[in-house]
């Protein structure tokens, strides 16, 4: 018999305390007997009453988790296609980076912040295989490509490094060509 909510989120977050990887909300649907959006309720009734829970393409952490341990430093890209994207996130991640998140200004809503937390190929490629196979349209199409990356690096070097791998692949977007004083 499955748990009542409160005491279904109680075991949610005890979870989600002791171990710091990302849970999948299907994994946790199931796990608890309940459908995924039983627990995206129950994500959202978490966060209402203060809990840091961060929702990642690779499932839920809480933010003291996923919290950047190095220098993070912000890119401005643009890429027009799936495969651009993945060669973009590729780029970072193997130069050393882990990206954050993706932002876009859109004329209406403003700032549009999505996380993605992807240190790896094997997260990009988990990443992409979602945009795929769901069908979803990535947030950088609101704004023809243009998107923000706020990148985690260890040091200045390694982040010099990925704009070196961007800037050759076509990706970067250097503070002038997009109107904005982006950080150096």
């Amino acid at each position: 018999m499955p748990l009542r909510g409160e005491d279904r989120r109680k075991e949610i977050l005890a979870l989600l305390s002791r171990d710091a990887s990302n849970h999948k909300g299907s994994d946790l649907a199931f796990r608890f007997g309940v459908s995924r959006q039983v627990i995206v309720q129950d994500m959202a009734i978490l966060r209402a009453a203060g809990v840091p829970v961060l929702s990642t393409p690779q499932g839920y952490a809480l933010l003291a988790d996923a919290a950047p341990q190095g220098e993070v430093r912000l890119l401005v890209t643009r890429h027009r296609t799936n495969d651009a994207m993945e060669e973009e996130l590729c780029l970072i991640v193997d130069n050393g980076g882990r990206v954050l998140d993706v932002v876009v200004e859109h004329p209406l809503y403003g700032e549009m912040t999505g996380a993605l937390m992807l240190a790896s190929r094997a997260d990009v490629a988990e990443f992409m295989e979602k945009v795929r196979g769901e069908g979803v349209t990535p947030l950088s199409a609101l704004t023809d490509g243009l998107h923000l990356h706020h990148v985690e690096v260890r040091d200045g070097k390694t982040f010099e490094r990925i704009r070196a791998a961007l800037r050759k692949a076509g990706y970067l977007i250097e503070s002038d060509e997009a109107g904005i004083v982006a950080e150096r």
